[in-house]
């Protein structure tokens, strides 16, 4: 019965986690919140980490109940992500890992998300659709890798979201994806906004610009509101994600969709997916913000699986990268 310790710290989430046979044991976690307006820039959101790190790692094995001999291995998020935070954790698995004598685990963080949304929700072979601040990705699995069948070309869903809630100086705590999910279910008018879909892939860098640049102008003269925006920019960025998760479903002949990372808590995203499965005869399956969100069990759940079957990460090999392709790793663990 192995038992992993997680760290999970790629960009303003910060999470340990343990995870024993499918159970997860332990799963705290914090946020780094800066002022509506902003963004977290990595040299701050690192020194956020660095400074609350240990604290989370004895409340994660007191939460557990465990102690240093219990543990059977350290897992942390190897990438993508931002490169200072993914520095702070990794050193920190790295000195715990010699201290208590223990293997270590590099882990790509794309794949803590889906391994996490396997276990809580018992999908078997899923269309996954990824969905998150540094990532857009609809990915199957097929011969011992997770496919990407399509993806942002080029900013993520989330920070399309995030970058749009700066605009209108909405509230980052939370989180700004949350915030525009309550106003958004108090819009009432349809601002057309670009759709861009191509092929298996998205844009949303063409949206983001276009909403930026009439927001004010649309507001000010009175022909919408706040919440009419958030409204208009969660349906046309969630219509062109359901497209393309269908498509893949079609291709794959899949009846199992799996929805995780950050934005895949936003309900109304869970709805139009759900819909979209009911019509095809389908099954949406979906997790709420407690393994959405980034979070330390998510890749202790990944490390719980790469270390049964047989990985290992050498000290030497133990550094960080920014990009992390989740079509980079060799998935031995699945048949």
């Amino acid at each position: 019965m192995p038992t992993v310790l997680g760290f999970e710290g790629s960009a303003n989430k910060i999470g340990v986690g343990v995870v024993r046979d499918g159970a997860v044991l332990a799963n705290p976690r914090r946020t780094y919140v800066t002022p509506p307006g902003t963004g977290f820039l990595p040299g701050d959101t690192a020194r956020h980490h660095r400074a609350v790190i240990l604290d989370l790692l004895q409340e994660a094995l007191t939460e557990a109940g465990l102690t240093s001999q219990d543990i059977d291995c350290i897992a942390y998020t190897k990438g993508p992500g931002m490169g200072a935070p993914l520095v702070s954790v990794a050193v920190v698995a790295r000195t715990v890992a010699q201290l208590w004598n223990k293997p270590l685990l590099g882990v790509n963080h794309c794949i803590g998300h889906i391994e996490m949304g396997r276990l809580i929700t018992g999908a078997i072979s899923p269309t996954v659709l990824y969905v998150s601040g540094g990532n857009t990705q609809v990915i199957a699995y097929s011969e011992h890798r997770y496919r990407i069948f399509g993806e942002t070309i080029d900013i993520a869903v989330g920070n399309c979201l995030d970058r749009f809630a700066r605009v209108l100086e909405i509230s980052n705590d939370p989180s700004p994806g949350y915030n525009i999910e309550q106003m958004a279910k108090r819009g009432k008018k349809l601002v057309e906004l670009p759709y861009t879909v191509k092929g298996m892939d998205v844009s949303f860098s063409g949206i983001l610009s276009f909403i930026e640049d009439v927001a004010h102008r649309m507001l000010a003269t009175g022909e919408c509101t706040p919440e009419d925006l958030c409204f208009s920019l969660q349906e046309t960025v969630f219509a062109m994600l359901v497209e393309i998760t269908e498509r893949a479903m079609a291709h794959c002949g899949s009846q199992e969709a799996l929805v995780v990372g950050g934005v895949g808590c936003n309900l109304r995203l869970q709805e139009m997916l759900e819909t979209m499965c009911q019509e095809r005869g389908a099954r949406l399956f979906a997790t709420d913000e407690r393994f959405c969100i980034d979070n330390g069990a998510m890749i202790a759940q990944a490390g719980w699986e790469m270390f049964r079957a047989g990985h290992r990460t050498p000290l030497s090999d133990s550094g960080v990268t920014q990009r992390y392709r989740t079509d980079e790793v060799e998935v031995t663990w699945r048949d």
